[in-house]
């Protein structure tokens, strides 16, 4: 798994570059899915056509990842910028192209066996 988070924080690098910076860059293993990650992600250019970005997203994702590694993959999660989970999020947890490790906690209002944080960070920061 280790190999694919590095792989992940390289994406997450290269398409803030590309597109912008992140807001929130995660990849959450859900207690109730033990088996396949979400990948979390928060932009404003997300926000701005989320259709699009989604689509970039997966292309980006399917670029660096193996087969084996997609199959792991559930879904790609957009946190609206007004979630107020996700400033709860970036108050506890500062990162940026890097990776924060949480397990057994609840994110989101979802159970999370474990958690990688690649970028949590607020705007302007």
């Amino acid at each position: 798994m280790k190999t694919f988070i590095n792989k992940l924080v390289g994406l997450e690098n290269e398409v803030s570059v590309e597109k912008g910076v992140f807001l929130l860059f995660a990849v959450f293993l859900r207690e109730d899915a033990p088996d396949v990650w979400d990948i979390l992600v928060s932009a404003p250019w997300i926000e701005a056509d989320k259709g699009a970005a989604l689509k970039y997203l997966a292309g980006k994702l399917s670029n660096v990842a193996s087969p084996e590694e997609l199959t792991k993959i559930s879904r790609i999660v957009v946190i609206e910028q007004s979630n107020p989970a996700l400033g709860a999020m970036q108050s506890a947890i500062q990162v940026e192209h890097g990776t924060a490790e949480i397990q057994n906690s609840n994110l989101f209002g979802l159970q999370i066996k474990h958690a990688y944080v690649i970028t949590s960070q607020k705007p302007g920061v």
